[in-house]
Formats: C-alpha cells, structure tokens, sequence
C-alpha cells in the first residue's frame, strides 16, 4: 500500500519568546524516521506528509492509500483534530481516533467528565481562568496545577505539586500566564503512577501496563514531570509489568479499556492512572497520540518488553485501522 505519515517535527531553532517546552509533543526527526523504515520493511511505499499549511498540497501529490497520523497540529485546544478533520474532509482513510476524540482528549477536565460520567473514577478537580479567580477548593492539598490542554507534560514541573494554597495560586498564575490558557487544579493522588497501551477497536486489548516508580522521591511526592521526563535514566525506573497486586492490575485494565470506550478512540492510544491511598485507580488523561519512538515512547516500551517488537507494534496499529476501514494491505 502506499502510507502516508502525517507528523509535526521539532523546529531546529523554536522561538525565543515561547515557553522552553512548547513544541515538547512533536517528534523528532529520527522518529519519523522510525516509523517510516518500520512501514517499508513491511513491504508498503512511504510518503512523508508534515503537517502545517502545505500538508494539503502535499496529500493531493502523494495521494495514499492510507494516512498514518502522529501529528499533533498547532495552535488551540482543537489543534489535535486539524488534520485528521482535513483527512474526512477529503475522504482520505487513517490511522486513528477522530477528530472529535482528539479534542475531547486533549482538553483534560472534557475528558475527565466524559470518564467519571460511565463511573470512572478521575480526581476532583477545578479549572481557573486566572490566578485572580483562585481562592479555594472544594478539596484539600496537595494539589497539582497543570494546563488544562497540554499534553507530553508540557508546563508541569516538579513545582506543579502544591501543598497550600498560596503555592498553588503561584502555579496557576505561571500556567495562564506562560501557557496563555485555563489552569487544571486537580487533587493530588499519592499512589503508583501506571500507564496503560491499548491496542484495536472490536474488542480493544490491554497491550502493556507500565508503572513509572521515582529513584529519588516517594510515590507521595513524585510528579512525572518535564524535568523528570527529560532525564527519566536518573529519575525514574520503568516497571514492566507494574509490581502491583493482581487484582489492581485487572482493576487498571477495567478502567483502562472503558476510558478508551468513553472516549471513542481508535486503533491506539496510552491511557494513564494513579492509585488513591485505597488503591482504586484514578484516571488522569488519555493520549491517542501516544508517542511512538523507540526505546523512549511509553508504548514502544511496554510492547518491547513484552516481547513485541518495534515493527510489530506498527504492523498491528496498521491493521487495525486497516480492519476498521475494511481495507486490505496490498
């Protein structure tokens, strides 16, 4: 088949003016590589396709059969959704969620209501448009402070873990200021931090549980943050699978596949969780652009030490959008 990738790259020399992690969901080069050499060695013809304004022009030459999408789009809490709108507008096939999916999912107290709403459990939250608005909370601190739709831990850092209120007004004030959007002030849960891959549409499958355990802090006090996240070889080891009971693991595995259900996503997607003192899994976001590169994306990881290897993992994501659309691989 001819596949055409989809992606958003790093700028080489981002602006100055834009916060340090501005474009810390798009992929590097070496990536898109990645998935490119994985689809060939598959035997299927590859068309690059980086998205942004000439991403039409570039599809009408191209003309696949199919799009793999990983791009994330700029600008806005929709930006997840452009191009996969672009694509149904133009009655190409992809790889996927819709574009409704993607911005329900990018935009954390929307996808927190649509999970709690089929009995999910999800932290109480807040959403404050400035640190002005801020002056209580329903529930106690610790809190933690984060954009409200940001994803790849973009503006939470290890001083995103508020423990009073003054801390947190501080937090919300850097988040809209910096990240010139509403704030997420959400109870902080004490709990192992585990994410979850989920493969397919009819039925989805659990494809891997990881648990992120800090070296350096107490589950009580750990933030999966960006400075944890971009030195995560010192920080943090990665469990697979989680050294947790059995029964939190199905328990993991229930929530995981109806958050993936209630929010309608496609073919693939990472879904994380923390566990309550009790240790009932608390849904935190769900990303159905899980990043896909080898040895550092989560899914990678989880299919890689699950014995699935790197072009496995892309194969099956291929064939179950392929299955979906009721296409056949050439």
């Amino acid at each position: 088949m001819r596949v055409g990738l989809a992606y958003n790259v790093k700028p080489a020399d981002p602006p100055p003016h834009l916060p340090e992690d501005a474009f810390e969901e798009y992929d590097s080069e070496a990536t898109v590589g990645h998935i490119c050499d994985a689809l060939a060695s598959l035997g299927h013809e590859v068309r690059r396709l980086p998205a942004g304004r000439a991403f039409v022009d570039a599809l009408r030459e191209a003309r696949p059969d199919i799009v793999f999408n990983i791009a994330e789009g700029e600008g806005g809490r929709c930006r997840e959704a452009h191009l996969p709108a672009v694509l149904e507008m133009l009655g190409v096939p992809y790889v996927g969620s819709d574009p409704l999916t993607l911005a329900v999912t990018l935009d954390k107290p929307v996808a927190k209501k649509l999970v709690a709403a089929e009995g999910f459990p999800t932290p109480p939250f807040r959403v404050f448009r400035s640190a002005d608005e801020f002056t209580a909370l329903p529930f106690p601190c610790p809190v933690i402070v984060k954009p409200a739709f940001e994803g790849s831990s973009k503006g939470v850092r290890l001083s995103s873990r508020a423990t009073d209120y003054g801390q947190a007004r501080d937090m919300v004030r850097f988040v809209t200021d910096t990240y010139r959007q509403e704030a997420l002030v959400e109870a902080f849960v004490p709990g192992a931090e585990v994410t979850v891959g989920v493969l397919g549409n009819d039925p989805p499958r659990i494809a891997g549980m990881m648990e992120i355990a800090p070296k350096t802090v107490p589950p009580t006090e750990f933030v999966y943050s960006l400075e944890v996240k971009r030195d995560w070889e010192n920080r943090v080891s990665y469990r697979v699978p989680p050294a947790l009971p059995a029964a939190a693991l199905a328990e993991i595995g229930r929530c995981a596949l109806g958050a993936y259900r209630a929010l309608g996503c496609r073919d693939f997607s990472r879904i994380d969780f923390r566990l309550d003192a009790r240790g009932v899994p608390q849904f935190i976001e769900c990303n159905p652009l899980p990043g896909l590169s080898p040895g550092y994306g989560d899914l990678p990881i989880m299919a890689e030490r699950t014995g699935v290897p790197y072009v496995s993992l892309i194969r099956e994501i291929l064939s179950h959008a392929l299955s979906r659309l009721g296409m056949a691989a050439a």
